[in-house]
């Protein structure tokens, strides 16, 4: 009965700054802090990159590749995953998935195959 439910894409020009969410519902807050959270990101055509993982309590993993440029975080209280992305580029153009999993092994690796929850993805577009 979970579901994740993404917001904050769209249109930017490179260079800027994205948040993403991710709001959780049909769980309680006990349930919410137990799960391991993630992002995700597609291209059409291409594989389901691994964007960071993050802990229940709060420790964090992130793909080398994107530089430092995207941050996770979550708060508990509010049942909200966030994404903050700085400094876009053309080749973040990507949906992007959130996705959440029950299993203690979070934060390595940052696999889609763990994860059996998702949400439906939000577009994101940089354009030069």
């Amino acid at each position: 009965q979970v579901q994740l439910q993404e917001s904050g894409g769209g249109s930017v020009q490179a260079g800027g700054s994205l948040r993403l969410s991710c709001a959780a519902s049909g769980i309680d807050l006990r349930y919410y802090r137990s799960l391991c959270l993630a992002w995700f990101r597609q291209v059409p055509g291409k594989e389901r990159e691994g964007i960071a993982a993050i802990d229940t309590d709060g420790s964090a993993r992130s793909t080398d590749s994107l530089k430092g440029r995207f941050t996770i975080s979550r708060d508990n209280d509010k049942y909200i995953l966030y994404l903050e992305m700085n400094n876009l580029k053309p080749e973040d153009t990507a949906m992007y998935y959130c996705a959440a999993s029950a299993r203690r092994d979070c934060l390595q690796p940052i696999i889609s195959s763990k994860y059996n929850i998702w949400g439906q993805g939000t577009q994101v577009t940089v354009s030069t």
